[in-house]
């Protein structure tokens, strides 16, 4: 099997519904990912050594979706220097409150954030395609020909 490019990882197996909708873009790409449910509450040493193996193992991007606290995307940048992508689940403040807790980290631990919920899952995807494409030539011909197709849809619409 391929090496897995990037992993999906969520606080809870509730957030896969969200999460799912990263994996679906990826698999489009033809990425390998594969996806994990760690806690960084509840389950904080595994996620410490998940999270410190990625890289050995030949994953390049890390999503991590939470809701609520949303500390996952924080502790696993806090245990690795890959990048990591925070997507804020929706929880008791509509996701304001992870969104909130994703993009507030401290200097030197990033984690980019994108958008509340399936949009941000969707473009975290996009945002991992921009990533590994920077070495990869074919997801950077594959996203620059979804590029044209999005444009062509815009043009071709009537009003």
């Amino acid at each position: 099997m391929k090496n897995i490019q990037v992993s999906i990882m969520m606080g809870s197996k509730s957030d896969l519904p969200v999460m799912e909708e990263t994996g679906k873009i990826l698999k489009e790409f033809g990425v390998s990912y594969e996806m994990k449910v760690l806690s960084a509450h509840r389950t904080p040493k595994e996620t410490a050594q998940y999270a410190e193996e990625l890289k050995s193992r030949g994953v390049q991007v890390v999503i991590c979706g939470a809701g609520g606290s949303a500390a996952l995307a924080g502790v696993v940048s806090a245990h690795t220097t890959l990048p990591v992508i925070g997507v804020p689940i929706q929880s008791v403040l509509q996701g304001i409150d992870s969104l909130l807790s994703t993009v507030q980290m401290p200097s030197g631990v990033p984690v980019g954030t994108v958008a509340i919920g399936e949009p941000g899952a969707k473009n975290a995807a996009f945002l991992a395609l921009r990533i590994l494409g920077l070495s990869d030539r074919e997801i950077d011909g594959k996203l620059n020909k979804f590029r044209e197709e999005q444009r062509d849809k815009i043009l071709q619409q009537k009003v």
